[in-house]
């Protein structure tokens, strides 16, 4: 009985370093790819945080600019109080928030003017304010006076 071997269809030693070492580039491409792509959206969730708070400010200093007749800002404590006949509220503008009540806002803007009547003033009563962060952008926020306003 003669036995005949049949030969298996199989890579060679050369061609399975060759696929392995094709796999690995393509590896490393893709988790490179993927870094970049976790770097991009972490850098959009921070950036719409950010413009997401900055958001916040602005809107609920419009609103207590025309809800409140009576606006001052306190240099020394960076205090800014409104008050009208039936409530008060402050605003407390500290280094990298600002405290409202118990709602903190995680923002780096900044007091850098305020105006009574278009006049730049240090202290006490305001009708305007001008806000400005580290990137420059600015927040400007005003009243419109009614004639209260101008009675005392």
């Amino acid at each position: 009985m003669i036995k005949t071997f049949k030969k298996l269809e199989a890579f060679t030693l050369s061609e399975m370093l060759i696929v392995l070492i094709l796999t690995i580039i393509v590896v490393g491409l893709a988790f490179s790819v993927l870094g970049l792509v976790q770097k991009q959206i972490n850098g959009i969730q921070v950036n719409y945080e950010e413009r997401t708070t900055d958001n916040l400010l602005r809107q609920a200093l419009w609103i207590d600019f025309n809800l409140y007749s009576d606006i001052y800002f306190f240099q020394q404590e960076r205090i800014l109080t409104l008050t009208n006949e039936m409530d008060k509220k402050e605003y407390f503008f500290r280094n990298g928030y600002v405290l409202n009540k118990k709602d903190t806002l995680f923002t780096d803007f900044k007091i850098s003017k305020i105006f009574l009547l278009g006049d730049e003033v240090g202290n006490g009563k305001l009708d305007a304010i001008e806000l400005v962060n580290d990137a420059n952008h600015t927040l400007f926020v005003y009243k419109r006076n009614a004639a209260t306003d101008f009675m005392n």
